[in-house]
């Protein structure tokens, strides 16, 4: 552990010393982990270079494991040629008498060896369930190059209902065992917000709206964040954490990684996961892992490069966390899987928005960017309506509506046009205000563009509602309380339905470079994790931690679990 007081870790004294004694169950130098991830922390901070970083540990590198492949792009490509996405088959086929370990089977093959480690699955293996990354802005590094694509998501909180939608069909899609969870839903608390049990929720806050369409509670969805400047590829020796090039996914490769657990150690938000037994669903048996109409294709598990197997369950002895789906961002699923996850595709309230944040025209951007008028398309435009209201197309609005119709009878009108849903003032007020706001951006063909489609769509049955009446004029202006019909006025109008939340990355004072921004709450650095409004066991999933869950830390002060 670190000489110093104060605890190198964002997730304070206590996480640390978890994440050494794990660290002690394995046959590698916990000392060296424990240290290069403290410095790995520190190049993000801008404190220490790569150069001197690489040069600092090359040597204990070297005597550890033999090797020091650490992210250089001859590594890279040497450790692409080598895998050949055979290792782990090899190793699972290997003839042995039953006792035969992952690691006495890989030193016969003479590849080196892996950390199986002893006992069952530790408090630590789970990551902390409980452990909210204590937020905060400033400081930092300087800007890193992003390249042409990379995927993220933006992840609004208020509309989180806390059903763990999101965390099933992650675990469905991956086939992952029970309680590897490679995202978390958690509700908090802090000193500054309290849920419904313990006070003033959302709704008493006057923060949650009928359209945010949230829990009373602060929930947190936490996913791998998939750094630019990630940590724990730094600390790898085999290059089995790198980060893809074309897209900027940060991903484990399972033929080589040793099982040594230094990324562990060095991701700030505790989001790696170490397979102590085999996997309950059998190699063969990944879901999706071979084309049915070729079988000699693989399109799930093994397919980067044709060679690395990178995605889906981790085998034996191996690391694993949460990796955006890159066989849909690959296309092996469809060209209408990419730019999407399984986690976004399954949220029944729109939360989550995924795409390319370099996009302007993606989810992920427009929502980080323009959240207010997002919020506003996505609620209008979804089948997750709370408030029962609808957008009538613009065949409805031409066989509704005449050139002698106000923007009363209109509205009238275009509401008993559709018996079971409701079409109203405030319907027509958000259109035109999402109208004034925007900046009719055209879809073209970039992927996962919903928010500007659905945008258009709306502008299109606007733009037939006012070929039948004026929506200029002041009198109906008035009606749709857009005082002057300004940007500023219809920003206001937009927020009154709503919100107009912020928006934070997790830990953004430490240099990463998360590519996942939130909308929302910030958990303060007091925070600490609460009941949510649905349990793990009710939603089929399994926290390893549920018996600990009141008393677990989502924050620390001064390294001081509260």
């Amino acid at each position: 552990m670190s000489t110093d007081d104060e605890s190198f870790h964002p997730l304070g004294n206590e996480w640390e010393g978890e994440l050494e004694s794990m660290l002690d169950d394995t046959e590698y130098d916990s000392q060296l982990g424990m240290d290069m991830a403290r410095d790995a922390m520190r190049v993000t901070e801008g404190e220490l270079s790569e150069a001197e970083f690489h040069e600092k540990y090359h040597d204990d590198v070297m005597e550890e494991f033999g090797e020091d492949e650490r992210p250089t792009k001859e590594a890279y490509e040497k450790a692409q040629e080598e895998a050949k996405g055979t290792f782990s088959r090899m190793v699972d086929k290997f003839d042995g008498d039953g006792e035969q370990t992952r690691r006495e089977a890989m030193k016969k093959m003479g590849v080196g060896a892996a950390a199986v480690g002893v006992g069952a699955w530790g408090t630590v293996d789970d990551g902390p369930e409980a452990s909210v990354a204590e937020g905060g802005h400033g400081g930092g590094t300087e800007t890193h190059e992003h390249p042409d694509t990379q995927w993220g998501m933006t992840i609004d909180l208020e509309r989180c209902d806390g059903c763990l939608t999101c965390m099933t069909a992650c675990q469905q899609e991956n086939d992952l065992d029970a309680g590897v969870n490679w995202m978390y839903v958690m509700a908090w608390e802090d000193r500054n917000h309290s849920s419904p049990d313990g006070g003033q929720g959302l709704v008493d806050s006057g923060a949650y709206t009928d359209f945010n369409m949230g829990s009373d509670f602060n929930m947190l969805v936490r996913p791998c964040q998939h750094c630019t400047d990630a940590p724990c590829e730094k600390v790898c020796p085999t290059t089995a954490r790198h980060t893809r090039d074309k897209d900027g996914i940060v991903l484990t490769d399972y033929d080589v990684c040793i099982g040594c657990r230094y990324c562990q150690v060095a991701c700030p938000y505790g989001v790696n996961y170490f397979q102590w037994e085999d996997p309950s669903v059998e190699y063969e048996d990944i879901d999706g892992l071979e084309n049915p109409e070729d079988p000699d294709e693989i399109t799930h598990a093994e397919y980067e490069h044709g060679t690395r197997w990178v995605d889906s369950r981790a085998p034996r002895g191996v690391m694993s966390k949460c990796t955006f789906c890159p066989t849909m961002q690959d296309g092996k699923q469809g060209d209408e899987q990419v730019g999407t996850t399984a986690c976004e595709s399954a949220c029944p309230p729109n939360a989550i928005q995924f795409g390319d944040v370099n996009d302007e025209k993606s989810d992920s951007y427009q929502h980080r960017e323009h959240p207010v008028k997002s919020r506003a398309v996505a609620h209008l435009s979804g089948d997750h309506i709370s408030s029962n209201r609808y957008v009538p197309g613009p065949e409805t609005v031409n066989e509704t509506l005449s050139e002698s119709d106000d923007i009363e009878s209109a509205i009238a009108a275009l509401d008993a046009a559709n018996e079971s849903r409701t079409f109203d003032e405030e319907v027509l007020s958000m259109m035109k205000a999402i109208d004034i706001v925007s900046e009719r951006l055209e879809p073209g063909d970039n992927k996962n563009t919903t928010m500007i489609q659905n945008e258009r769509t709306i502008l299109e049955s606007l733009d037939a509602i006012e070929g039948y009446v004026d929506l200029e004029s002041e009198e109906a202006l008035d009606t749709l309380n857009l005082d002057d019909g300004s940007e500023e006025n219809a920003r206001f109008q937009l927020q009154q339905y709503v919100g107009n939340p912020s928006s934070f990355n997790l830990l953004d004072h430490i240099g990463t470079n998360p590519n996942v921004t939130y909308l929302g709450a910030e958990p303060g650095s007091d925070a600490y994790q609460v009941d949510g409004p649905t349990k793990y066991e009710d939603a089929g999933l399994l926290d390893k931690r549920q018996e600990k869950l009141d008393n677990e830390t989502v924050g620390h002060i001064d390294g001081v679990s509260l």
